[in-house]
């Protein structure tokens, strides 16, 4: 997140990914004032194990921007309020990715949904590293996306 601010607003992609036994780390780090320690942070991450960045921002909310452009990894963006009319600055800068910088954008302080896109990202790459894997050693979304194939093979 870009601000300690944010942190009651992001909480909730925090325990959402807990609940769903997904593992997150926090970081506070403006694209602003220190982009080298963002331009780090997102060179590193891979070899940490990251799969997925949920970078809420608020106002010019340039955060996922920044990250996008250092990645090929998904960037999902969560726009804050507190700027102009309830977030909606944050929201247009969160949203307007040039071509090549691509950036999910969810709501207006849509933390909640940004972890559950990023679970789905997460547990599609789950199911489709080793199709052999028993649906038991996968996480729950990732159970529910097998359980939902399944469904839908049974349809045909």
């Amino acid at each position: 997140m870009g601000s300690p601010s944010d942190k009651d607003k992001m909480q909730p992609a925090v325990d959402l990914l807990g609940k769903l036994g997904i593992e997150s780390e926090v970081h506070v780090m403006s694209a602003h004032r220190h982009p080298g320690m963002v331009a780090d942070f997102v060179d590193t991450a891979p070899t940490k194990g990251v799969g997925v960045f949920i970078c809420g921002a608020g106002m010019s909310a340039h955060l996922a921007g920044a990250v996008a452009a250092r990645t090929v990894l998904p960037v999902i963006g969560v726009p804050l309020s507190g700027g102009l009319q309830g977030g909606l600055d944050a929201l247009m800068s969160t949203v307007q990715m040039p071509p090549g910088m691509p950036v999910a954008t969810v709501a207006v302080d849509g933390a909640a949904n940004a972890a559950l896109l990023a679970a789905q990202i997460i547990a599609l790459a789950e199911v489709t590293a080793d199709p052999d894997v028993p649906s038991s050693a996968l996480s729950p979304v990732g159970q529910a996306i097998v359980a939902d194939r399944e469904r839908r093979a049974a349809r045909r």
